[in-house]
């Protein structure tokens, strides 16, 4: 197996597959500045494509073996099958292949200084606000992030400078392939059990980022799995940050405003640097706030510019995107996945001014449902009305024997379905005037949301 980095210093042709995925997008982006001449296929058009396109990138639609012509290497995403013609081309002609991971790896060890952003939740909406602090400090970051960022249009940039930002996710040890210099730790949950098994394991996962950081570790200083993580990480700058004064970095005098938005003071070594006004909602993105302040000044970000780019920042796309309100009926979309996710949005969503808050849930993962059946149904008890649909498998083959009709009858009053046109069927014709109807989950609800705008916009 020949070694990434070393590769990267002698080719110049790269094809990837799946090259108008959000994750693969950004990486050729950063490889078209450098001069690599790339060529890319992906089955499914959408922005990210167009952006590659404009790049002047050849872009092969549907996958053939001939699609990598003469590429030196070949970079796919965790998601192909095993028999893709093209990778089982370029494997059968001895060209080198690389997960996305591996080239992610390589590309955070172009730049002296990369942060990367990781914990259970938060991690886009965090790495969001970082890069767009960043850029109003002018210190020009590249960065790669896990949803699209409003400022730039897009979920990644290249900059000229040598600082990178990356959303560093745990799922199956992905953000082991990274070479951070700074380690940012938001919080450890549960989840990706039937990969890491155990909590512990899990811990022990962002224990050995940690540890890899070269320079600091920006870290939860409230959150006790956390502080387990890193207990015995070796020597370099740590810092904290949370809601109580212990911390390095801490909110002090928080405030709401329509009882969602928070504004506080930023107190950092005990020093009040000045108020913050946020416009995402919910208590726990003062958190992200704060992880975010922390990075940013420490990457060099003047304060008072740092807090302008974070009160101008309004949210990552499917991060309570608001999509618009028709008929009365407010529509926001949201990527929460994990209970703790949902508990935090939905508490928010139901402070805010709305007559009744619709959960729209599509649950995620077979195993996720199985394991945490329970925990999903005290959250979705939170809303005024709960809507689930079928469980979204993805990767995933149901040995469990779970279904949706399971956790809907663990939630009173919730109703279930197979299809989204079943779903706007029924909100459509029980919403009303002042409500507001959040979609949530990680996979393809957002369909559901887009189609229920749709069917409004056409009455008009």
């Amino acid at each position: 197996m020949q070694n990434i980095d070393t590769l990267l210093k002698k080719v110049r042709r790269i094809h990837f597959i799946g090259i108008g995925g959000s994750g693969m997008c950004p990486l050729a982006e950063i490889l078209h500045s450098e001069g690599y001449q790339l060529s890319g296929s992906d089955n499914n058009p959408g922005d990210t494509l167009e952006r590659i396109k404009a790049l002047g990138i050849p872009v092969f639609m549907g996958q053939r073996a001939e699609n990598i012509g003469d590429a030196e290497m070949v970079v796919y995403t965790a998601a192909l099958l095993p028999d893709n013609p093209e990778l089982v081309a370029a494997k059968e002609s001895g060209v080198p292949t690389f997960e996305r991971a591996e080239l992610f790896g390589a590309i955070s060890r172009l730049y002296r200084h990369c942060i990367g952003v990781c914990g259970t939740h938060g991690k886009t909406t965090t790495t969001s606000m970082l890069t767009q602090m960043l850029l109003e400090a002018q210190l020009d970051p590249s960065a790669v992030i896990g949803g699209k960022l409003p400022k730039i249009g897009a979920n990644g940039r290249v900059g000229k400078s040598d600082l990178f930002v990356c959303e560093a996710c745990e799922f199956k040890d992905t953000f082991l392939s990274l070479s951070p210099s700074v380690a940012v730790i938001l919080n450890i949950d549960e989840d990706h059990l039937d990969y890491f098994k155990t909590l512990e394991n899990l811990i022990h996962s962002f224990h050995r980022f940690a540890d890899m950081a070269t320079d600091a570790v920006i870290y939860n200083g409230d959150d006790a799995n956390t502080l387990k993580a890193l207990e015995g990480v070796g020597e370099k700058t740590k810092i904290t940050f949370g809601f109580s004064e212990k911390n390095d970095w801490y909110a002090a005098n928080l405030s709401t405003v329509r009882g969602a938005f928070y504004a506080f003071d930023a107190v950092h070594g005990g020093k009040v640097l000045g108020r913050v006004t946020l416009a995402v909602p919910g208590k726990h993105n003062v958190l992200n706030a704060l992880a975010a302040l922390a990075a940013a000044v420490y990457a060099g970000a003047d304060f008072d510019a740092a807090r302008r780019g974070l009160e101008a920042f309004g949210g990552a796309g499917r991060r309570f995107e608001n999509l618009g309100t028709y008929r009365g009926i407010t529509f926001v979309d949201d990527y929460a996945h994990h209970p703790a996710e949902l508990r935090v949005t939905l508490e928010a969503a139901m402070q805010m001014d709305f007559r009744r808050v619709w959960a729209v849930f599509q649950p995620f993962t077979y195993s996720r449902t199985y394991m945490l059946m329970d925990d999903f149904a005290e959250v979705l008890r939170i809303p005024d009305k709960c809507v689930l649909t079928e469980i979204m498998g993805s990767r995933e083959v149901n040995t469990y024997g779970v279904r949706t009709e399971q956790l809907a009858a663990k939630i009173p009053g919730s109703v279930w379905f197979n299809t989204f046109d079943e779903v706007a069927d029924h909100v459509l014709a029980n919403a009303g005037e002042g409500d507001l109807v959040l979609t949530l989950g990680c996979g393809d609800i957002y369909k559901a949301a887009k189609l229920m705008v749709r069917r409004l916009k056409a009455e008009n």
